[in-house]
């Protein structure tokens, strides 16, 4: 599968999440404490909600309809209502 330019290193900041919109899906992309980055389905599994409007604190996103949780490196979910993880994809 050949690589996406989705943004550059510097589009997004420190501990935060951007939206990326590619062929009809949603994803986020997320700069970690760390430097580093990571790629997960943009749209909360428990409703319809963008996760790029949500709160990142170190290494979780925080949904902004309801509050559900998910670890953005692993796509687990991680707090209630949101129960079905996210998928995860690679980053360079």
């Amino acid at each position: 599968m050949p690589w996406i330019d989705a943004c550059g290193a510097d589009d997004i900041d420190e501990e935060d999440v951007i939206r990326f919109d590619h062929e009809g899906r949603t994803l986020a992309l997320y700069r970690s404490p760390d430097n580093d980055y990571f790629c997960t389905d943009g749209i909360c599994s428990h409703e319809h909600a963008h996760l790029s409007e949500g709160l990142v604190i170190d290494y979780e996103i925080e949904c902004p309809k309801h509050n559900g949780v998910f670890d953005y490196r692993t796509g687990k979910a991680k707090r209630a209502p949101a129960c079905d993880d996210l998928k995860t994809y690679p980053v360079k």
